[in-house]
């Protein structure tokens, strides 16, 4: 029995082509802490409604292109290397405002839930 799971995504181009520019990781590698969406969305695009999460925080990490990520009332400006946290009772949504496509990474861990990470969860084996 292994230890991982792997699997290929293939390039951004191809993951736009999923529905609505993204695809989420927790079923697809069996995640049981957090959920990850990749994402690759085109021009114009913009997430149709304002959303918040019961228990999760997400961080988004932007690797490509600039958008518009609208916490509560605040339109912040993000572009590629931007990274942002929002709790879980903001309401939030994303569009892209660039010229190009808009890719970046979206993390939900349940806010709160970390105990261990980096060396302090490692051991040498």
């Amino acid at each position: 029995m292994t230890k991982y799971k792997k699997i290929d995504l293939g390039s951004f181009e191809e993951i736009g082509k999923f529905e609505n520019g993204k695809t989420f990781l927790k079923d697809a590698l069996d995640l049981t802490s957090c959920e990850i969406s990749v994402n690759n969305v085109p021009q114009g695009f913009k997430v149709p409604f304002k959303h918040k999460h019961k228990q999760n925080e997400e961080v988004y990490i932007i690797l490509k292109g600039e958008g518009i990520i609208t916490i509560d009332n605040d339109n912040i400006n993000v572009k590629e290397g931007s990274c942002i946290k929002v709790e879980s009772s903001a309401g939030r949504t994303i569009e892209n405002t660039g010229d190009d496509n808009f890719q970046f990474i979206c993390i939900q861990a349940k806010t709160n839930s970390l105990e261990q990470y980096g060396l302090g969860d490692a051991e040498i084996c």
